[in-house]
């Protein structure tokens, strides 16, 4: 460490979470902090999360990364949404889109005037206000800002290898002055007096000292659940399922623009297409189905050829009681876990690195930061949980024991609060730490069956004739715009074609 007057922050592990955060932290605390990252090239990541949400867009622009050259090396595509089948009964699909469908009218939500048309029996699709879901059924792609209709234009995130993303932040990481420390740890030491960490030791006896240690060391929790004892709180009950089996196999054509997520008897699986090849996934319920099951579903049910042998992971959903301790903060798989069925583990990452950057002090005394931090941390990841909870419980299915248990479970009495004001006036109530904004809790909850029983009684200000006309300018408009653009396929090749030397 050079500068006795800085904060000496020591990260502990790579891989996606590790570099985030090294490469936010060099960026914006570069100057008050030296900042080191320790981790072992014997220890492997986990490297199922390579679906994003929009939110990584603005990560690349706080790092100051190219978008094209960040796309190229990770073989990135673009995603618009999620497509979910068999959720709400076996043969139904519908898709979590990113951005808007329509437009408000006279400060009231467009879902509000299309219930309205619903309940007259008309227009029974509401995607077809959508330009993100528009364009991504045609499988096309472009740049497209708000248009002067009102019109969201598309709103996007990535499908990039996780492992390949995390290497590009390793360069950024390091041109900002963050130090890389090979080797395994071994033990942690603590203070005798406060119990904080005061180093870590790697196994050739070499001693890390430092002022702030981030954990982001995975479900190992090194320094967070080994050496500091914070507690986890299990949410099997809410969401049962504990296991995944991953493997990649050949690309396959047409290249989608969006993540499917189909259900199977006792869980689900994922697809999410790179420039390269495809990322395939089994997540379930080991008390309802066996690994050996579980991974014939998941080979039955690829597009393509395997590339290499399927992988097993375990985990536990939740979190942790505090997710900054005393001197020790924990970033990514370390701090809880939820299934990817939302694409929200890198966007927890990213959003913890900044709440961290916030609320950092170079006073060693981080009471407040913390108390802080784990509040509106909880917040969010609890309402992420609600979301995901969602999926299970609105469901129809009654064709196995996993999904009989999933319709009659208990759930939070804040998801309840949620699913009551919206069955019985369509009220959709945000929360300011939500990530999910009513948009697409709208579109899950109608697509697996949770229509309202009424709408705000402003709808009926707009007469039957002017939301025709409007309904149908609106579509009209997202037509043009989807006519203009090139197929997703095309867009890749001009603007971010593969690096050649990826595998």
């Amino acid at each position: 460490m050079t500068n006795a007057s800085k904060t000496n922050i020591v990260i502990v592990g790579g891989g996606t979470a590790g570099w985030i955060t090294a490469a936010m932290l060099g960026r914006y605390l570069g100057q008050v902090a030296n900042i080191c990252l320790i981790e072992s090239d014997k220890i492997g990541t986990v490297g199922v999360g390579e679906a994003t949400i929009p939110s990584i867009v603005s990560l690349n622009n706080l790092l100051g990364l190219n978008e094209a050259e960040m796309m190229k090396a990770c073989g990135a595509t673009m995603k618009l949404g999620i497509q979910f089948e068999n959720w709400g009964n076996i043969g139904e699909q519908y898709m979590h889109a990113f951005g808007y469908a329509g437009v408000d009218l006279n400060a009231l939500q467009f879902y509000h005037y299309w219930l309205k048309s619903l309940s007259e029996g008309l227009e029974p699709d509401f995607w077809g206000f959508s330009p993100n879901y528009q364009a991504a059924k045609a499988h096309k792609f472009d740049h497209v800002p708000p248009n002067k209709n009102g019109l969201s234009g598309l709103l996007y995130a990535y499908h990039f290898d996780a492992g390949l993303y995390a290497q590009h932040l390793r360069h950024v990481a390091e041109s900002l002055g963050v130090k890389r420390i090979e080797g395994t740890i071994v033990d942690v030491q603590l203070s005798p007096e406060a119990g904080d960490i005061e180093s870590v030791v790697l196994e050739d006896e070499k001693e890390i000292t430092g002022d702030l240690f981030v954990d982001c060391s995975g479900f190992r929790g090194l320094l967070i659940g080994k050496a500091l004892g914070v507690n986890y709180q299990d949410w099997s009950h809410w969401l049962p399922c504990n296991s995944a089996i991953a493997v990649a196999s050949e690309r396959a054509e047409p290249l989608l623009p969006y993540t499917k997520a189909i259900a199977h008897d006792a869980g689900w699986q994922w697809r999410i297409p790179l420039q390269h090849r495809l990322g395939n996934g089994h997540v379930y319920c080991d008390q309802y189905m066996s690994s050996n099951e579980a991974e014939r579903i998941l080979r039955d049910n690829l597009d393509s050829k395997m590339i290499g042998e399927p992988k097993h992971l375990s985990f536990k959903t939740g979190r942790r009681e505090k997710f900054w301790y005393k001197n020790c903060v924990a970033i990514g798989l370390s701090s809880g876990f939820m299934e990817p069925l939302e694409s929200t583990s890198i966007h927890l990452i990213q959003n913890h690195a900044a709440k961290l950057v916030d609320l950092f002090s170079s006073s060693s005394d981080w009471d407040v930061n913390a108390f802080e931090y784990n509040r509106q941390a909880i917040i969010e990841y609890d309402l992420i949980r609600d979301f995901l909870i969602l999926h299970y419980k609105q469901t129809r299915r009654d064709d196995s024991e996993f999904w009989r248990y999933c319709r009659q479970m208990e759930i939070p009495d804040t998801l309840s609060e949620k699913l009551a004001l919206f069955t019985q006036v369509a009220k959709l109530r945000r929360d300011p730490q939500d990530l999910f904004d009513e948009s697409s809790w709208f579109q899950v909850m109608i697509g697996q069956g949770l229509i309202p029983k009424s709408f705000h009684p402003r709808a009926a200000s707009v007469t039957k004739e002017s939301r025709e006309q409007i309904f149908g300018q609106i579509k009209t408009s997202i037509a043009n715009d989807i006519s203009n653009m090139p197929g997703h396929a095309e867009f890749l090749r001009r603007y971010c074609p593969i690096d050649e030397t990826i595998e």
